[in-house]
């Protein structure tokens, strides 16, 4: 009775718990080694299934230096790394993301205001729109303020940029992060760097303003070609911080035509404004408000980029208005209806 029980007992047990238990009592004292066929060791997969995806890591990242234009293509190496289709870079949107199991590569966005610093590296597993200007729009509203008009002042014109695009996802989301540093390497980086440094608060010891004359657009374009590496001359400068300084540095009809004269020795072209595919950040860019061939204001290109209907959209840096991120057309449409524009561009 009791040999009778004992075996309907474990019959009925094993009829809950699966055939497990009946493999497991049938091989007592025969069990295959950890990862032997038709087994797994801890963590790895055994046969006919697949392997599960690692946890996303970053170990390394190449070049550990950006420059603050961008630009550069970059590669961050790890594991797991399959499934990232976004990254951000300081919190602006890389372009051109690519992702294999042990690297993501991507081309490196411009530092948001041309500052040096480090900046965290997110990888995302969702693709991430690029935002136009790091988030800055145009610090226009509509209106003509101080655009090369005499008798407008530095405090009239100023503006703060306001955000336009939605906010990209927070380092903290991320599933993964590294990081690099940003620095002033070239001549460009050094050149955006000064013109986002002194787009608001003027360099008023070294250079002045030329406000109260007339306009400080061109006098702020001339100090950006110095951190860019130009020379002063005899033929344009700007001495006793304003006090002496020549019509080809602060005047815009003067330096438009200084500067296609001096194309050749100082590398640029001159472009029209159905050419805007070949601008760059760093060129300089002349407006016309009322298309009669001569300039009436001037800026320095700081950035430039495609729409996804294929448009190129340029925005630059200026006095009057001041502002980082100017939207080219915005200013010769709405502000300045009927205007015009052409370009002085760097060959290299």
């Amino acid at each position: 009775m009791t040999a009778s029980f004992t075996r309907r007992s474990l019959l009925s047990l094993a009829g809950v718990a699966g055939v497990g238990l009946a493999v497991a009592a049938c091989s007592r004292g025969n069990d295959p080694a950890p990862g032997a066929s038709g087994s797994a060791a801890p963590g790895t997969a055994g046969p006919g299934t697949s392997s599960p995806s690692a946890r996303p890591a970053a170990s390394s990242v190449e070049p550990a230096q950006l420059p603050l234009a961008g630009g550069v293509t970059v590669t961050v190496t790890g594991t797991g790394l399959a499934a990232v289709r976004g990254v951000t870079v300081g919190g602006v949107a890389a372009r051109d993301v690519q992702a294999s199991a042990t690297t993501v590569t991507f081309t490196a966005p411009h530092q948001a205001m041309y500052t040096a610093g480090s900046a965290d590296v997110a990888l995302f597993t969702t693709a991430i729109e690029p935002s136009p200007s790091a988030n800055q729009s145009s610090d226009g509203n509509g209106s003509a303020a101080n655009d090369g008009q005499a008798g407008a002042t530095q405090d009239q014109a100023t503006a703060a940029p306001t955000p336009t695009a939605a906010p990209t996802p927070d380092a903290a989301t991320a599933v993964a992060t590294t990081s690099v540093a940003y620095a002033a390497l070239t001549d460009v980086d050094r050149q955006l760097e000064y013109a986002m440094r002194y787009w608001k608060d003027y360099n008023l010891s070294e250079y002045g303003t030329m406000n109260p004359i007339g306009g400080d657009c061109a006098n702020y374009v001339s100090q950006t070609l110095i951190a860019r590496g130009w020379e002063q001359r005899d033929d344009w400068y700007n001495r006793a911080g304003g006090a002496e300084h020549s019509a080809t540095w602060t005047y815009c009809p003067a330096m438009d035509p200084w500067m296609t004269s001096n194309a050749a020795s100082f590398g640029l072209t001159r472009r029209s404004l159905e050419e805007r595919d070949e601008v760059k950040v760093g060129d300089i860019v002349f407006y016309d408000w009322n298309d009669n061939q001569s300039p009436d204001h001037v800026t320095i290109v700081s950035e430039v980029f495609t729409e996804a209907d294929g448009t190129v959209r340029i925005k630059s840096a200026s006095h009057n208005q001041d502002g980082p991120y100017r939207d080219l057309d915005e200013m010769i449409t709405v502000q300045h209806p009927g205007g015009t524009a052409w370009f002085h561009t760097f060959d290299a």
